[in-house]
């Protein structure tokens, strides 16, 4: 690894570990925001929707704004944006404010995570691709290791409002360093396609709006109809147009590509399940355990853990032998340790009953992870992995505000937060939920193309797609 790249490689990872960490610690401390700001679980919903929202709608574009004027540039904009964003939020003074300055987090994470990926597949060749990615995801699985513990000391020792201060001092850092350490470059086109990104935006808000507002509106209700068959028209016309421009965001023969047209919508369920299991899981610890912050962070640690242990030996096993098992295998992990939760959690149920099951699917999801992402990138040309990453970001927070959205709304209608008991309730068929999101995954990963022979030649990525990059 050379100097330049090994710069390359640990800002991306540093940023990265910035959000996942946020995102954790948030995750551990909504039981906390929602007495400290009597926030309902609407409001809940929404700390974690409002960043997944502008997250998923403005990622297309903030790909293609790197590819046009630059991909360093925009990742240091990307990071001011988000390190300040930061700062709002920990001085929102209700749950109106915190949202607001969630929605403004997600526009910097949309410039900065897929430009990170762009970076590091641009500066590795695909021999070193899924080692790279695998540290990477190990860097983030620190992060997402030591979130849990970090969010419950501060949201138990602190307050909620220091999980954000937290972001200042390594954000400020990341964009000094990648101001200095990282050279910058262009995507293949040189003109920015507007009237895509305009159509892209507006139509995955719609959809996303449809599906955030879903519970609170209903579903049948003209706002959400209206949302979600605007937000669908608009996606059709984006696809159409993108069809005939002679300089597309996203140019539409990706999806003749067997390994990015199965990896994409294979990991939109990994990560459905991963944060409809995410939101509630702290709260069930505090809630029906009776553990405070700290309690309930310690306990996760177990399951974030894996994260760190598998990524990095998935992503490096994935360069041998392809990634379709590592997707599918993942995949029934998840479904079989998030059954095993839905079938004994109960207010009687002890830690211990529920612990191999934690490790069961965060073992699953972290070897998914990287093996979708690898497939996703690989199946590109070297030239076009920014178009491919903004692609795979937003189809993965649509992910994640589907999945948070349904688990959500099963809850409501099983359980609720009167009493211990009918929270787990709730509970029980919220991971019975994410566990069915997991298995529709992995029926989709089946579809994934086998491994590449050995013999293959490297131009034969565009051909033969799925082996050469990993991605976040």
């Amino acid at each position: 690894m050379t100097s330049e790249q090994a710069w390359v490689l640990g800002i991306a990872s540093l940023a990265s570990f910035m959000m996942a960490l946020d995102s954790l610690v948030v995750t551990t401390a909504l039981g906390t925001i929602r007495q400290d700001l009597t926030a309902s679980l609407e409001s809940l919903e929404w700390t974690v929707n409002a960043y997944n929202l502008t997250f998923a709608v403005l990622l297309p574009t903030g790909a293609a704004l790197g590819d046009r004027f630059g991909r360093r540039r925009m990742f240091v904009a990307g990071l001011a944006a988000f390190t300040a964003a930061s700062a709002a939020c920990a001085l929102s003074p209700n749950i109106a404010a915190l949202v607001a300055a969630r929605a403004l987090q997600g526009a910097g994470a949309a410039l900065v995570l897929p430009l990170s990926l762009t970076l590091i597949s641009a500066m590795f060749p695909p021999r070193q691709r899924g080692r790279a990615m695998g540290l990477y995801l190990g860097v983030t699985g620190l992060a997402t290791f030591s979130g849990p513990f970090v969010g419950g000391v501060v949201s138990e020792g602190l307050a909620w409002q220091w999980i954000f201060w937290l972001n200042l001092p390594v954000g400020v850092v990341a964009a000094l360093l990648a101001a200095r350490r990282i050279g910058e470059s262009l995507g293949p086109n040189g003109r920015l396609d507007l009237v895509g990104a305009a159509l892209v935006t507006l139509g995955a808000f719609g959809v996303v709006w449809a599906l955030v507002r879903g519970n609170a509106a209903g579903w049948g209700s003209a706002e959400v109809l209206g949302a979600l068959l605007l937000g669908v028209a608009l996606v059709i016309v984006f696809v159409l147009w993108e069809r005939r421009a002679k300089t597309p965001m996203l140019p539409m023969r990706f999806f003749r590509s067997r390994a990015f047209a199965t990896a994409n919508p294979a990991n939109f369920c990994v990560f459905a399940s991963l944060y409809g299991t995410m939101f509630f899981l702290a709260q069930y610890f505090q809630t029906v355990h009776g553990e405070g912050p700290l309690g309930a962070g310690l306990r996760l640690m177990p399951w974030t853990g894996t994260l760190m242990v598998c990524a990095p030996l998935a992503g490096r096993l994935a360069d041998k032998a392809g990634e379709r098992a590592f997707v599918a295998g993942g995949l029934l992990l998840q479904t079989l340790g998030m059954g095993w939760i839905a079938v004994v959690a109960g207010t009687g149920t002890g830690y211990l009953e529920i612990l191999p099951a934690l490790v069961i699917g965060g073992a699953g999801l972290t070897m998914a992870m990287p093996a979708a992402q690898k497939a996703v990138v690989g199946a590109v040309r070297p030239e076009e992995i920014g178009q491919a990453s903004g692609v795979f970001m937003t189809l993965r927070m649509f992910g994640g505000v589907f999945g948070t959205s349904v688990t959500v709304a099963v809850f409501a209608g099983a359980g609720g937060y009167a009493s211990a008991e009918e929270f787990s309730d709730g509970f029980s068929a919220g991971m019975g939920t994410v566990a069915a999101l997991a298995f529709i995954g992995m029926l989709v990963a089946l579809g994934m193309p086998g491994r590449r022979p050995a013999t293959a030649p490297p131009q034969a990525v565009s051909a033969v797609p799925g082996v050469d990059a990993p991605s976040r």
